[in-house]
């Protein structure tokens, strides 16, 4: 396409000042995530509607820029921003913009993700919605409503769907009479499909009703299984594809792990009752999930010619080798990023977040100032979101970035045994090294001469190998000195904790093609070092001593013990990690009393080309209950270039957050992306995180952070 073709304002199919009919929906809707739609822009000058062909996804401002006031693309292109702050910011604004998208009514919040027919509207609905980043007044919403409905046909129901937190407060003030809503989780908990990680596989399915069925079954599931469950649980081997039939989470154990392993994940409500109509349980079949498709592709297949079952291509990730020269126990405000090599990822990232809160970054403003075309960079953007002028320099833009990120997060005191220690309990038993040696060997000699797996034979073998290993590291004594060297650096750090959080750190994990997300054990709840008061208290205060580093020294051994699970020594192998690049450091940490918690990743999984939003998984319960997939968290997506919030979905809660914890959370997703500037591996900013957070009081706790592998 030539420039010159790129400026012509090629006129489109659309209706202009008439009434929207069903006829005329189906002729100009687009499909986006399996809704079809039709994008409107009202003309309050002219005191026009349009309601515009939006099957290419044209955008807003293009149609109105070329449409109907005949800029070229690169007029448009050179104003921009001044244009979008004009269609939607400006209170007395000419242009009022909006999407309306059709659902059915039988439950499924998507219909059958076909066509747009009139024998479909007659039991459907529609949403008028306006871009997240509009800050349309109640008024304003309330006009644009009684427009909209002025011109579509009587008999089609058209309901308000507010755009952001900000839109529910102001049509929560308006009578339903009068104007008909439905919120976006209302919406997002009924969907048939949602779309986690896209791709395609060839293997057979397995279908399980509920998790007891799964579990009682005593068929295991090999690496060609496409898994059909209500929620898939995280302890699951490798296998194909994923196809949950209860909504989930994209930020679960379980989905993170398949996110590395690339392979296809999908929400789908009614797959059992088609894969049933079918005839496709226990079939081979081809499996595809599609970004942005309407549904999950499920068809027939033979299997591979040979009868032979495939085995995965082999892999080989890379890993640093752990460094076990000797190392003293180190607080985590002492480490920086890197020290993963000695004292594990998790440890390192946790030290370097430690540093930052205190020296700030000279990388803060990565992410704003990388370019956006037509966009020379995002900086006035970030100005606004710290309350600065659009035009201050970048020296304000880092000292104001530095002060967010100071007042309002932490991370709780702690401490980092190294890798070098958990070899000196490991070298201490003799029985133990027998059988890490003999592990070790079975490993190399069950692995095929064509991939990285093993023979049932070997399979069974290295399970009991790894039993037998997890048995002894939780039951040998600590030697005198390694128990002496915690009990000092436990009383030198964290004397005074009522409670402590025992969390792993190894080199082996948050790698590419391989996340480890909830392979190894972290145990809360541990005793912590608070003094006690009153009679005898010296006497009693020995006892009290020493069960509290008891429980300490049983929970970092837990910790060391699940380096060798069965699954994680087995997912490892299949990624061509070797036994002897693998150490476990371990995190002792004071544990936050906090009361609403989650994890957060710098992006949206649910559309990848979004980068102006960050996604949120939130729990006023416990973080553990956002990542093992067991309980449903509210979702949330929060802009961190324009601001604004909505819930995506409220899961298992019965009510959405207060407004100074949606505030908190909106202040959390914008220092989010500039962690996401200081951890970029390079100078794109682009690459999400992962960050584990808790609230307490009005400040945040920074559990966690991690690179954030999507399955691209």
């Amino acid at each position: 396409m030539t420039r010159s073709d790129r400026n012509k304002a090629t006129t489109r199919p659309r209706l202009t000042g008439e009434k929207l009919t069903t006829q005329e929906f189906s002729r100009l809707a687009g499909t986006i995530g399996g809704y079809p739609y039709v994008k409107i822009v009202l003309d309050r000058t002219e005191s026009v509607l349009h309601f515009i062909d939006s099957a290419d996804g044209t955008l807003h401002v293009r149609y109105i820029g070329c449409e109907i006031l005949g800029m070229s693309l690169d007029e448009l292109a050179r104003g921009l921003d001044s244009f979008n702050d004009d269609v939607y910011r400006n209170p007395d604004r000419r242009f009022y913009l909006g999407t309306l998208a059709l659902h059915s009514r039988r439950g499924d919040g998507r219909g059958d993700g076909g066509g747009t027919g009139e024998g479909r509207a007659a039991g459907a609905f529609l949403s008028l919605e306006t871009v997240d980043v509009d800050t349309m007044s109640q008024e304003m919403l309330r006009f644009f409503y009684h427009r909209v409905r002025d011109h579509i046909d009587p008999t089609l129901p058209l309901v308000l769907k507010p755009a952001n937190h900000r839109q529910e407060d102001y049509v929560a003030g308006i009578p339903e009479s009068e104007i008909p809503r439905v919120l976006s989780h209302e919406l997002y908990s009924t969907a048939s499909f949602v779309p986690l990680n896209d791709g395609q596989a060839h293997g057979r399915l397995r279908v399980f009703r509920s998790e007891a069925e799964y579990r009682a079954d005593p068929e295991p599931l090999e690496w060609h299984d496409i898994v059909v469950m209500p929620r898939v649980p995280e302890d699951i081997p490798r296998v194909s594809g994923i196809i949950h039939t209860e909504h989930t989470t994209p930020l679960s154990h379980i989905n993170v792990m398949a996110a590395g392993w690339r392979i296809p994940n999908a929400v789908g409500t009614e797959a059992v009752d088609r894969i049933e109509r079918a005839g496709l349980a226990g079939r081979w079949v081809h499996y595809r999930v599609d970004a942005d498709g309407s549904d999950l592709h499920l068809e027939a297949a033979q299997p591979h010619s040979d009868g032979v079952p495939p085995t995965p291509p082999a892999e080989r990730v890379l890993v640093d080798r752990p460094d076990l020269a000797p190392t003293p126990i180190t607080a985590l405000s002492e480490l920086r990023a890197g020290d993963h090599v000695r004292f594990g990822t998790k440890a390192a990232n946790l030290g370097e977040l430690t540093h930052l809160l205190q020296h700030g970054s000279p990388r803060w403003l990565g992410f704003y100032r990388a370019p956006r075309p037509p966009r020379d960079n995002l900086l006035r953007y970030l100005a606004r979101q710290l309350g600065l002028p659009e035009n201050a320099d970048e020296a304000e833009l880092v000292a104001a970035a530095q002060r967010l990120v100071k007042e309002y997060t932490q991370v709780p005191r702690g401490i980092v045994l190294p890798f070098s220690l958990q070899q000196r309990f490991l070298d201490s038993s003799a029985e133990l090294r027998s059988v890490l040696g003999r592990l070790d060997s079975a490993l190399l000699s069950g692995t095929s001469q064509t991939s990285q797996t093993l023979q049932t034979p070997q399979a069974t073998q290295l399970g009991e190998l790894c039993r037998e290993a997890q048995r002894l590291i939780r039951t040998t004594p600590l030697p005198d000195p390694v128990r002496t060297e915690i009990d000092r650096a436990l009383d030198r750090h964290l004397y005074g904790a009522p409670v402590l959080v025992v969390r792993s750190s190894s080199n082996a994990e948050d790698l590419p093609g391989f996340s480890a997300a909830g392979l190894y054990e972290s145990v809360a709840n541990v005793g912590g070092t608070s003094p006690v008061h009153g009679a005898a208290h010296e006497a009693v205060d020995g006892e009290v001593h020493e069960a509290a580093l008891d429980g300490v020294l049983d929970a970092v051994r837990e910790v060391w013990a699940s380096l060798l699970s069965p699954r994680a020594v087995l997912l490892r192998h299949q990624a061509g990690i070797p036994l002897d690049h693998c150490g476990m450091g371990v995190i002792v940490q004071e544990q936050v009393g906090a009361t609403v918690g989650g994890v957060l990743v710098t992006c949206n999984p649910l559309s990848p080309q979004d980068f102006r939003n960050v996604y949120l998984n939130i729990s006023p319960r416990s973080v553990t209950e956002v990542v093992s997939g067991q309980g449903a968290p509210l979702q949330y997506l929060c802009n961190t270039m324009e601001g604004g919030s909505r819930t995506v979905s409220l899961g298992t809660a019965t009510a959405d957050l207060d407004a100074a914890t949606k505030d908190l959370v909106g202040r959390l997703a914008l220092i989010s992306r500039l962690l996401q500037s200081h951890f970029s591996p390079d100078e794109s900013y682009a690459d999400p995180v992962d960050i584990e957070w808790a609230i307490e009081d009005d400040r945040v706790s920074l559990l966690q952070l991690r690179p954030f592998r999507t399955a691209g």
